[in-house]
């Protein structure tokens, strides 16, 4: 066991830890977790997001955000919420997020995701919060518009070019590293080469994308060690200077 593990993205509060949660937070506070970051995506997770973090102060830390697949023809009504929300708990955020563009699924709302994505960026600026970003299938746009924007935060669940990562570095803003760096196919590791380990923080996405050897089952927080002993083979370094770094990182942009 490794102490200290920080993820900054987890997804307690989702229905697939509505059976155990409490016994799964009291496994990861056993299994080396430090904290973890909890993003909100839509109208429904605010209560969520806020109900588990305030169950574990000083352990669990909420953002709340519009995820991009959750805008929809009801989009302003939605957005309304979550600003207001965001205002409302301010003093208690760490982050605005999960937010961002997908336009993997459904093209059908490419705008209103773009205007949903430049909107939560500039009230991150106005409240002085980083941003948690997804990006599958547009970087382009996401690209042209958190430069427009500007701000800070991390694009969650790096997978990109080196090019990719390379811009993304020279916005001042962080790369998230999960269970795909552990993938058999995987090819994040080579494009690494690019990347400061000063500029990446440590996530699970839990309950997806499970790091080998868990891929298939609900990933958990405390699966987060596979990821940080891949990272050590990439960096060519001890794991615990993997996660020394990496925590600083987080605790850099999530205050």
């Amino acid at each position: 066991m490794v102490n200290g593990l920080i993820d900054t993205h987890c997804h307690i509060d989702e229905e697939a830890f509505d059976a155990d949660r409490e016994e799964v937070i009291a496994l990861q506070r056993e299994s080396g977790v430090e904290l973890m970051i909890v993003p909100g995506v839509n109208v429904a997770s605010i209560e969520t997001v806020m109900q588990v973090c305030r169950a574990h102060p000083g352990y669990c830390y909420p953002a709340l955000g519009l995820h991009p697949e959750d805008v929809k023809d009801d989009w302003q009504e939605q957005l309304t919420i979550v600003e207001q929300a965001i205002r409302d708990h301010r003093n208690e955020l760490v982050a605005i997020g999960e937010i961002g563009l997908d336009y993997y699924w459904d093209k059908t709302y490419k705008e209103e995701q773009q205007e949903v994505l430049r909107l939560q960026m500039e009230l991150a600026k106005e409240l002085d919060l980083p941003v948690i970003l997804h990006n599958r299938e547009a970087t382009e746009d996401i690209m042209r518009i958190v430069k427009k924007v500007g701000g800070r935060g991390v694009f969650h669940c790096f997978n990109g070019s080196r090019e990719t990562a390379q811009q993304i570095l020279n916005m001042g803003f962080y790369l998230g590293i999960g269970g795909v760096l552990t993938f058999k196919n995987s090819k994040l590791a080579e494009k690494l080469d690019v990347v400061p380990l000063e500029r990446i923080v440590l996530e699970t996405d839990a309950p997806y994308m499970a790091p080998v050897p868990h891929r298939g089952e609900r990933n958990e927080s405390r699966f987060m060690i596979h990821v940080a002993e891949r990272l050590a083979q990439v960096y060519n370094c001890s794991v615990e200077h993997i996660i020394e770094v990496t925590n600083a990182n987080a605790r850099q942009i999530f205050a």
